[in-house]
């Protein structure tokens, strides 16, 4: 690209800068810095025939954003708030260059705790979800709290004592929120609101035989070609599985229970882009058995179903509490209240479970009211969270590699990694934790 080397001059708020067009070019084309070169990467004159390039906003967060682009490296003085460089980096286009240069890539046997962000609702935490952008959502009871990646908190949004099921982000810009029947106004249990205002922009129906039908809507999905599955049951315990547009909001198709299979009301839904099929998981205790499925939407049939009746459970009962499929071992992992992971070979039909204690972390007596443990897959790394802890397992085998750990506000309800950031939502104290990867060292 032919970048000149010629020295460019700025006057941001009073205060005069020199630098080169080559040290602007490292803020890439999408910044306010990219604007100022032509499409052939030449630096523009400035308006007016200036000498310099005028620009009204804070000079002492200039000053850290140019020497971040001069050296990459990230310095900000005792003088200059946070959350003020932040939102002048995102006025320059910066923020991803400031993300980076704070918080390396994510890996989960390096995450730091970097903050907690205590409740904003009485009672207990229901879900949270990590944002694309490194902020979050979190839902109590009747209430969905959204944090930007500054972790400021956006006007909530009150589903008016509807209780809360599910949430997911759709974008930076909307989240998904399912619910009981009669979200809001009308029949859809399920409703697309702005991350930053709270405001219900769509409600997803579920139509049969020209009928809009009452549901709730339970657990959410998404797919790369801007689906939106969720489970859904009906006033008269019908339970199925819904298809929305993303886009236009249209159902597309549904998938309902039949006399052959059971899908019950659903506790977790996972779209596997490689089978193009969905994991329906519905545990327990919701029912006294499990059932676990893959739905082919092309065929309009179960691929694949395991279920633990006939289980020989014992008091040491290995039941399972949450489930995930991997891929690329071609097996769903299951974990059960031990913190025990089981294994099951999705290239056999209703095939039985590998149990491994090597997980077991868990000594001594259980807490008062312990949380039933949640799986996530991450970059080839496997978390499960038991009571106050998180552990990461790696390699083929799976093996327990670190563990985080934060017992202020008791056992993790549940954790959402995403945007570089994996978030814990502790139960008592209603206070989420915020872990991130620190960049690797200067040598």
């Amino acid at each position: 690209m032919g970048v000149q080397k010629d020295v460019v001059k700025f006057n941001v708020g009073g205060r005069i800068f020199q630098t080169t067009a080559t040290t602007l070019a490292n803020a890439g084309r999408d910044s306010f810095f990219g604007a100022l070169f032509d499409d052939n990467w030449d630096l523009q004159q400035p308006p007016n025939n200036r000498q310099e390039f005028f620009i009204d906003r804070n000079p002492d967060c200039f000053a850290v954003l140019l020497d971040l682009l001069r050296t990459g490296d990230l310095y900000i003085p005792s003088n200059v708030p946070e959350r003020l460089l932040y939102r002048e980096a995102m006025f320059y286009g910066l923020i991803d260059h400031v993300r980076s240069a704070k918080w390396g890539p994510f890996d989960g046997n390096r995450l730091k705790l970097s903050r907690s962000v205590t409740g904003r609702a009485p009672g207990d935490g229901t879900a949270i979800r990590a944002g694309p952008d490194g902020g979050c959502c979190v839902a109590h009871g009747s209430m969905v709290h959204i944090f930007d990646w500054m972790l400021e908190e956006h006007p909530p949004i009150n589903l008016d004592y509807q209780r809360v099921n599910d949430i997911g982000w759709v974008n930076s810009e909307h989240v998904l929120i399912s619910a009981c029947e009669r979200l809001g106004k009308g029949d859809g249990g399920m409703g697309l609101f702005s991350s930053s205002t709270g405001d219900l922009r769509y409600k997803f129906n579920v139509v049969h035989d020209n009928q809009i039908k009452s549901y709730t809507a339970g657990a959410l999905s998404f797919s790369p070609d801007y689906k939106i599955f969720a489970s859904c049951k009906g006033r008269s315990n019908e339970y199925g599985i819904g298809v929305w547009d993303q886009v236009t909001g249209k159902q597309m198709d549904f998938f309902y229970e039949s006399p052959c299979w059971s899908l019950g009301d659903a506790d977790k839904l996972q779209w596997l882009n490689e089978s193009n099929c969905l994991l329906v998981a519905t545990l327990f205790p919701r029912k006294d058995n499990c059932y676990i499925s893959l739905l082919d939407f092309r065929e309009k049939r179960m691929v694949w179903s395991w279920s633990d009746i006939g289980a020989p459970f014992t008091v040491d009962e290995k039941r399972v509490r949450d489930a995930i499929a991997m891929e690329e071992c071609n097996s769903v992992c299951v974990v059960n209240e031990y913190d025990d992971l089981g294994f099951i070979d999705l290239r056999i039909n209703g095939g039985s479970v590998r149990w491994s204690s090597r997980s077991r972390l868990l000594k001594g007596k259980m807490p008062d009211e312990p949380c039933y443990p949640k799986l996530a897959l991450h970059n080839g790394q496997l978390f499960s969270s038991m009571n106050d802890s998180i552990s990461v397992f790696c390699g083929p085998d799976w093996v327990l590699t670190s563990r985080l750990r934060r017992s202020y506000g008791g056992s993790i309800c549940d954790f959402s990694i995403g945007g570089d950031r994996l978030f814990a939502l502790h139960s008592e104290e209603n206070v989420f934790d915020v872990w991130e990867t620190p960049p690797p060292p200067v040598i």
